[in-house]
Order: C-alpha cells, then structure tokens, then sequence
C-alpha cells in the first residue's frame, strides 16, 4: 500500500501514474512566530497610543476599554512567546511518524498561533477604520476584550500542557492517572471561563467556511434550551427556538454566557434531544431531499434469534452467535440496508419481511419490473456516532448515500440501543450480532460475502474496534478492515494535550463528553424529567413509563437479593459471549465478559486482561462488586503489563531516550508551583497568573470506576494480545479534535505490536465533520478521505477469509513486517489455562443459578 503523507488539508488524489500523491507539498508550513509576535507588538502600542493620548484622541468608555485591552494583550505575549517557541522545538518527538505531523501539543501551539492572528487582523482593521465615521468602536472594544479572553484561557491551557510534559512518560500523550493531573485538569474546566469561546470567537481555530455553520449550531443549541423546559414536544420547542434564537444573534456576549450555562449544567437528556433534532420526520425529509438519491432505503429489524457461523480455524466447528441480551433483554435489533442500486437478494421476500416502517413512504425505488444488478463483491457495515447516546443511522444519511454510489456497493448501518437506557455493553453486542447476522445472510443483502469493512465515526469508531475484537475472540471470521473516523479509543478521563482543547471546542465540551461516557458506562441513572407544560396524555404515557420502569427495577433488586442470600459467591451475569463457543469442550473460550442485570455495570465489573504469574485473576464466582478490591486487581495487571497505554512492547522512543531529547523536553516541561509559593493551598499556575474564572461552576467529578478501562470499553487499554490479528485499521483523524491523541497512541500502539495501521490526519475541522460534509468543500474534501480508505481496503489483494495473527500492510518507510506461527508464550498458556478454569466455573454457577430461579419461581 502506498504510504500516506499528511497535505494543508488532509486530502489525497491520484497522479497521472495512478499513485496516490498530496495536492499539496507534504511537509507542513512553518509559521515565524517571530515575525508574528513583532506584528502583533507593532499592532498593540500604534492602537494603544491612539486611543491613549493625542488630539485626534477619540473620547468616551470604549476608547479605554480598546487600551486596556491592548496592554493585557501584550501582557499575554510575552508570557506566550517563550512558550511557543519552547514546543515548537520540542513537539515533533510526539508524532506519529516523520510524515504525520500531529500531536495534542502541535494542535495548542496551532490554536494559540490562530488566536494571535485573528487578533492582528482585527487591530490592523481598527488601525484603518479608526478615523472613519462608520468605525463602531464599541463593537472593535467588543471583539478585541473576546478574543484578549481566549488569549488568558489558552494561556492558562499551556501550562497545564507544560506540567503534562513534565508529569508524563517519554513519548506519551496521556497521563495515566485519574487523580494527579487529570483531576487537576477536570477541578480547572468547570470553573474556568469558558463563554468567550462561544460568542464572538466561536469556531475560530477552524477554516473559515465552517465558521457560520458553528455560529448558527450555537445559537440553535442557546435557543433549544431556552425552550426546552417550556413545551413538551421537539417540534414546539423548535418552533420556539425560531423566535427566540433572534437575541442570541445579535448578542454574542449573551449566547456565550447561555452557551456556558447550558454546557455546564444541564443532563443528558437535554442533548439527547437536542442531538435528535435531525430525526425529525420534517428535517429527514429535508435533508433527505438534498442528498444523493439511491434506489434502496430500508429500515430492518432483526429478530433476536441464535444462529451459527463456521469457525475460520476449523470450518467444521461452528459458534453460535446469541442474541444481546444485556440490560434490557432480548429485542428487535434495528439496522438501515442503504444501496444506490437494486441488486440481487434485495427485493427477496425474505428481507421484505424484516422491513420496518418509519411513518413514512418505503424507500425502495423498483417497480414490477425493475433492473437488478448483481450482486456487489463488497459491503460496508457502519456503527454512527453520537456519544453512545444519540442519533441513528437516520442522521448519517448523506455521506452514506454517498458512499454506496461512489464505492457502488450497499451499506447496512446499526441502529444500536442507547445509553442511559441501555448503556454499555448492549451497543457492543447489537454491534457484534449485526456484524455476523450480515455474513450469514450476505444472500440478503445484495452481497457476495466477499469483501467485508467495519466504518464508524468518533463512538461508531470506538465499536469498529471492538466488534474487531469480540470476532477475534469469538475465532469468526474478520472484517477485511475498519475506517474509524475521529474514533473516541480511551473512554477515562485522563488529561492529554487535545483533550485541553475541549475548553473551546463547540462541538465537543469537556462537560458534555463526560455525561455521555458516564451514561455509556451506566453511571447515569438519571430518568428524564418531564417539562413543565405536559397535556393529560402525557401525565398518563409519563406515569404508566415511571410504574413500568419501577417494576422493572424492583423485580430486578428482589431477584438479586433472593440470588445473594442464597449463593453469596454466585454473581448475577448476563452471558455475552457466545452460547456455542462456552458449550463446546474442545474450542478455545474466547474472552469473558460478564455483566449484572443492574444498571450499575461498575459494580460487577471482570477484568478482562489476562493473567499474569504472581497476580491473581478474580474468577466468575468471586466476589466483585468490592471496588477497592476490583480497582486494586485491576492496578496490578496494568503493572504487569509494563505499560498501560504503549503496552508491553515498549517503542523504540521509550527504550533509550537521547539525553539531548530529554533534556530539550525538560526545558520546556514545568513542575507543578511548590507549596511554599502558595499558602493558600495547591494551584496549577503560576503566582503572577491566574486564568479568568466562570460565574457558576460546572458539576463534574472523576470517576475512577474501572469499567472505563474495560479494555471492550477503551481499546487503547487492551493488552497487546487483544490486538494482535486485528485487521488492518485506517484512522482518519482531526488536527483541532480533543480526541486527536486517542488516534496518535492507538496507532502507535498497534504498530508496537506489529499490526497494519494508517494514521491520515485532516487540518482545520472540528469533531463530526462527516454530519457536516454538505456545508462546504473542506468537510466534502475529509468525507471523500474516508471513503479512499475504504476503497483501500477493498481493493487490498490480502485473502478476505484468511485468518491471519499478522498481516503485512507497508506504510512510509517503516511498515509492519508480518510474522506467522510464533510459538505460544508462557503468559499465552497461563492465560488459555485460566481462562478453561474460568469457562468450567461458569458453567457450573450457571446450573446452580438455574435451580436457584427454579426454586424462587416456585
């Protein structure tokens, strides 16, 4: 495969040869911040002098607003210059590779640099204007307090990106800890000043085409929360918006602080609603008209029935793949087949029947005797983003539609259950049985079973990984490959250099992606308040849900209690493995992962690293809802491991590092301020600097819960051997996204392990560019790069069916070299031995479960 190289904007084309080349010189441009500094000193004191003295002087609050808004900024750059100039030297040694220039730290310096620029530009304006009639100083006052602002906040920012230099290890992007520096981190967002950020300078770090479609989000979201509480259904709390959404406009000061508010404070529901916006019959409709027209539109609902697949080791044995049946039980699992044409199997009685409807006309484009095509060799299943939350595959229409014409092949997108309601792992296993559903009944899907790619964007990416993992597990067959999308791979709230991004980012807050992890992991309990305004309907339909749910939960509490009194070694576990695999006596047991009925999942959290000599690895009858002792078991394979995040195999930066190299780090890393310099008690920042402060804090704490290093959770947690025989995995990445460094340590990660990975990393665009790939060229430049990836997997010539530990695929001028038939380690065969004695415990608690429910139903 031909290397990849990062361009200006991330986008590749083809030569005249046929080779992939950069439309664009590959190597980044160096901006002089010399130069920049000088301009922007120049620019301060020609503006402070004006307004400050002279005849020509102009009079009244603005004019010394405009000065002392200068002299701060000054203030602000020389603190800033030697910092900048310190990580430009230094942040190379955290890429990827040579040729992928992207890092948590390059993105700071970026954003600072941007911010230093727009403020150029807006005082060489009022140098220009400042004498006209028409020059609105108060608005020039306005603009230039903002952004003096985010030049505060984004100072405060690399501090803190300097205390993670010197806290972290060499090479690493996160530190991995939740308290230290992440709770720091975490104490520092919700109470900084974060409105700034999403008034006058919203969405100011990324390319201007994107920036009125960030500004009207803004002012829609400010506006839906006005409104929220005030009527009972979506479409009148948008109608509501429409008329109140007028003085968020005009105000930006007013839509940053609401902004601020609402991002701090109000719960999950709030954006799942809001999120859903786009499955509205109205909207669906809307968009749907503007995007490309295929001939097969259909949503499908899947009984949740057993079923087997052959395994790819032995085709005699068969697995048998078990419905989710997690939390909420056996159900309907809902997908979306998308194909621009009528192909085979498409019109088939058989898939008629799984066809659901929508309230809407079927789209389905084929009459009595409509043209079919063969057949497609290759076939995209995709898992959407939206935290784990929201949305469906309903709002991913677009591009999908898209990518079925451009790659001429159909598409089956998951409509996963949920979080809260059904938070994780009910979205892995919908996932997963989808996954295999699709290969045992390709004949359906106008498929030849072929060629098989798992794409997902930011939580759809996170499930690409792990369905990957689980089928790995499970010894079926793999995907030929995964597109994962600004992929969300490490689910903690470790800090990371992007991850300080989410301060500004509009798209993705800091208090708004913790929410959504917490529902995902099942912290969040919350049942959705109801609005003021509700109808007698609605009292009824919120009522008879309330007594349902407390029925539900009692049962389940009254279950549990009979199960602990009588076994109190006998956990409550919901099998998610498959059936099949733990019933046959000479297969290998996949990976266990065990869940109880709870909603709280944390409690009854496995580990799923494998044990170790001397660490002991808790079996399935072993009591686990202990968190000390699950969170202490859990510390101790990560020793074992040598390395949490790089993994056992360290690189080749960790090995020795060059003096020079770390020294140079060291000159630019800061310890945290002593003690002795503030009596008042622990700070992040210096004594002469104290960042601007938020009027009402954000509700935010760490939660430590070891579900979130799940290594099915976060896959950048998973020990080596749950990655090796990965397929190969093509990464699409965001150089501003707060997830930037999940991208960079994954893809590090596996190649530490020898597994094919590309890293393609696009400049300029936030967080979901692909829901925003009709708004403008660049997002429609970074939608067509994931659909080359795709392409490329496709179009690979490596055996689809193979089952392969180690596959080559060449990428720059180091690629991962394939290796075959390496004999099993000690740790392998300790981990088989366990796991056979983990696999006969379970088989044995489950028959005793089964007496004990008897005896209770009696």
């Amino acid at each position: 495969m031909a290397s990849l190289k990062k361009s200006g904007s991330g986008v590749l084309e083809k030569d005249a040869n046929g080779k992939r080349s950069s439309k664009h010189k590959s190597e980044p441009i160096v901006m002089d911040s010399k130069a920049v500094f000088s301009a922007l000193y120049e620019m301060c004191e020609e503006n402070a002098m004006f307004f400050s003295g002279g005849p020509e002087r102009p009079t009244g609050d603005a004019a010394q607003r405009l000065v002392d808004t200068m002299v701060t900024i000054q203030e602000h750059a020389r603190s800033l210059e030697p910092v900048l100039a310190g990580f430009s030297s230094i942040y190379h040694h955290f890429d990827f590779d040579p040729h992928i220039h992207a890092n948590g730290y390059r993105s700071l310096v970026k954003v600072v640099r941007c911010c230093l620029l727009h403020i150029i530009q807006k005082g060489r304006y009022i140098a220009s204007n400042r004498r006209s009639i028409f020059f609105r100083m108060a608005h020039s006052a306005g603009e230039m307090e903002a952004y003096c602002s985010a030049l505060c906040q984004l100072r405060a920012l690399l501090y803190l990106a300097q205390r993670l230099l010197h806290d972290n290890s060499h090479g690493n992007l996160f530190f991995q800890e939740e308290s230290g520096l992440s709770e720091s981190f975490l104490q520092e967002y919700a109470s900084m000043h974060k409105a700034c950020f999403y008034g006058r300078c919203v969405g100011f770090q990324f390319t201007p085409a994107i920036r009125p479609s960030l500004q009207s989000i803004t002012i829609g979201l400010v506006a839906f929360g006005e409104n929220y509480k005030k009527h009972q259904s979506v479409i009148g709390v948008a109608a509501g918006s429409l008329f109140t959404s007028g003085k968020y406009a005009l105000d930006p000061e007013l839509r940053g602080q609401e902004y601020e508010r609402i991002t701090q404070n109000l719960d999950i529901h709030f954006w799942k609603t809001f999120w859903n916006i786009t499955e509205t019959e109205v909207l669906a409709g809307l968009v749907s008209m503007t995007s490309v027209q295929v001939k097969v539109n259909r949503a499908l609902s899947v009984s949740p029935e057993p079923f087997d697949l052959p395994m790819v080791s032995d085709p005699t044995r068969m697995v048998t793949i078990c419905p989710p049946a997690a939390h909420i039980g056996p159900a309907q699992i809902q997908m979306r087949l998308i194909s621009s044409e009528l192909r085979e199997g498409q019109d088939s009685e058989k898939l008629l029947a799984l066809c659901r409807s929508e309230g809407g006309p079927i789209s389905l484009s084929l009459g009595l005797k409509a043209k079919k095509c063969p057949p497609s060799p290759w076939l995209v299943v995709h898992y959407h983003g939206g935290g784990f939350v929201a949305q469906t595959s309903r709002s991913h229409e677009p591009y999908l539609k898209s990518w079925s014409q451009d790659l001429g092949a159909p598409l089956l997108s998951v409509d996963y259950s949920l979080a809260p309601e059904a938070p994780f792992p009910r979205a892995l296993e919908e996932c997963f049985y989808v996954y295999c559903w699709a290969i045992k009944n390709h004949n359906l899907l106008g498929w030849t079973g072929e060629r098989v790619c798992l794409a997902g964007d930011s939580a759809g990416g996170n499930l690409c990984i792990t369905v990957s993992m689980r089928a790995v597990a499970h010894g079926v067959r793999l995907p030929d490959g995964i597109m994962a999308a600004y992929p969300a791979i490490l689910l903690t709230m470790y800090a990371s250099p992007s991850r300080l991004l989410s301060l500004m980012d509009p798209l993705l807050p800091l208090s708004v992606l913790s929410r959504c992890l917490s529902a995902y992991a099942g912290m969040d309990t919350q049942v959705e308040k109801q609005v003021e305004k509700v109808s007698t309907l609605g009292l009824v339909r919120r009522d008879t849900a309330l007594l349902f749910k407390d029925l539900k939960q009692g049962a389940s509490n009254w279950i549990h209690s009979i199960l602990e009194s009588t076994r109190a070694s006998a956990e409550t576990v919901r099998k998610s493995a498959s059936e099949g695999t733990l019933m046959s006596p000479d297969s290998d047991p996949p990976v266990l992962v065990e869940f109880s009925v709870k909603s709280h999942t944390c409690e009854v959290l496995m580990n799923h690293t494998a044990s170790t000599p001397g660490h002991s690895q808790p079996t399935v009858d072993s009591p686990v809802s202990d968190q000390n002792t699950t969170h202490s078991d859990h510390n101790s394979t990560l020793s074992a491991l040598q390395h949490p995040i790089l993994g056992s195999t360290p690189p080749a930066e960790s090995e020795e590092v060059d003096p020079t190299v770390r020294d140079s780090i060291s000159s630019v890393a800061i310890p945290p301020p002593s003690s002795e310099q503030n009596s008042e008690g622990p700070r992040e920042f210096p004594a002469s600097f104290e960042p601007l402060r938020s009027e009402q804090c954000a509700e935010m704490k760490m939660d430590s819960s070891p579900i979130f290093r799940n290594p099915y959770m976060s896959p950048l947690l998973a020990p080596d051997q749950m990655l090796r025989g990965l397929p190969p995995v093509h990464i699409v990445a965001c150089a501003l996204d707060p997830m930037l460094d999940d991208s960079v340590m994954f893809a590090k990660r596996l190649r530490n392990v020898e597994q094919p990975v590309t890293l393609c990393v696009v400049d300029d665009l936030p967080h979901g560019f692909l829901s925003l790939s009709q708004l403008s060229k660049e997002t429609r430049e970074a939608s067509n790069v994931c659909l080359e990836r795709i392409r490329e997997i496709f179009t690979s010539k490596d055996p689809p069916l193979e089952m392969r530990e180690h596959r080559k695929l060449e990428r720059t001028n180091h690629g991962a070299s394939g290796v075959k038939g390496d004999p099993a380690t000690l740790f392998e065969r300790v981990y088989a031995t366990v796991s056979k004695l983990m696999l006969v415990t379970f088989l044995n608690v489950r028959a005793g479960l089964g007496s004990v429910l008897s005896m209770g139903s009696y």
